[in-house]
């Protein structure tokens, strides 16, 4: 959520709140805004879960407030105990996010030496209404949709860039800085997760994974590029078998896409380890290093297309799905 946007609703919801608490006549009307204030969070899920969590914390800290007091009297060092005895109940079931606004609450039956059943139901009407009305704004949160779909095109652009990498690497033998570009798209990864992540906390009702499953498996894949451009570096002959595979990098690349099922890839890659496998033996120590070298980044390659078609046989019902809609959308 942007700067702008959560002043806006900050600002909406905390007039909104105190209105709503002064139309019903509640006392402290103003600690309905604070609680709004508090409640405007960056995720539908966020603040559903925490508006929960913080009415639940509510009741717990009335009731052990209005026990107290009645036993010992509306005095300090008994809000004091009040704490002593809420705080770690509020941690221990996972209610904490309520533990400054429900002790504000507490504080208006210590001023006015109050526990009867409407002063009661007065605070939890603060909190019900400050929660509430920013649950209400944060229904309405910008999608990150079209952001995502221009992420996974960026994702895809680069593996693509990295493998043309490889593919020269074997066929000229020299150093692309594979490193660095996968660096780059590891740390990027990283920042389009956050954002995937945001978006799968702004959608209460459809809760499908795809997009989180989408970019883990591409960073297992960049982790597997990692092993492989530095097995790249120790390919130094110029053999035929370099130029095949550097082909296949070729074919890859340009292949690549989040619909891809891998399937051709994968029997493209069998034939090749069983082509390594029937060839004649290396004859020296250089060529026999090489070959084994070659064979490992097959076997790393086969991997790097595994986990792209296991992703897609997850997924495919919900793939075909998509499919359907963007044809008859166009």
């Amino acid at each position: 959520m942007s700067l702008n946007h959560r002043t806006i609703k900050i600002a909406f919801a905390t007039v909104i709140a105190i209105l709503l608490a002064q139309f019903f006549n509640l006392n402290y009307s103003v600690s309905a805004g604070v609680i709004a204030i508090l409640s405007v969070l960056d995720t539908k899920k966020s603040s559903v879960l925490t508006a929960l969590q913080r009415i639940a914390s509510t009741v717990l800290a009335l009731t052990i407030a209005t026990i107290l007091f009645r036993l010992f009297g509306f005095h300090i060092v008994v809000f004091g105990i009040y704490l002593l005895f809420y705080v770690p109940l509020a941690y221990r079931f996972n209610l904490q996010s309520g533990i400054a606004p429900c002790s504000v609450l507490v504080t208006h039956l210590l001023l006015e030496k109050q526990t009867s059943l409407p002063w009661l139901l007065n605070e939890l009407a603060l909190m019900m209404i400050g929660a509430g009305v920013a649950i209400l704004f944060n229904l309405y949160m910008p999608s990150k949709a079209s952001q995502i779909i221009l992420l996974r095109e960026q994702v895809e652009t680069q593996m693509k860039e990295v493998l043309h990498s490889f593919s020269v690497s074997l066929r000229e033998g020299e150093d692309r800085n594979q490193s660095r570009l996968l660096d780059e798209l590891d740390d990027q990864l990283e920042k389009y997760r956050q954002v995937v992540y945001a978006e799968f906390d702004n959608q209460l009702l459809d809760q499908s994974t795809y997009n989180i499953r989408y970019f883990d498996m591409r960073s297992e894949q960049v982790t597997i590029l990692k092993y492989m451009a530095t097995n790249l570096g120790l390919c130094a002959l110029p053999t035929s078998e370099n130029k095949i595979l550097a082909g296949l990098f070729f074919l890859t690349a340009a292949q690549l896409h989040e619909q891809n099922t891998g399937i051709y890839l994968m029997e493209d890659i069998d034939s090749l380890l069983q082509s390594f496998r029937e060839s004649e033996l290396p004859a020296t120590r250089a060529e026999f290093e090489n070959r084994a070298i070659l064979f490992q980044l097959l076997n790393d390659f086969r991997r790097f297309i595994q986990t792209k078609k296991d992703f897609y046989e997850e997924y495919a019902a919900e793939i075909k799905t998509k499919n359907e809609f963007i044809m008859r959308k166009n």
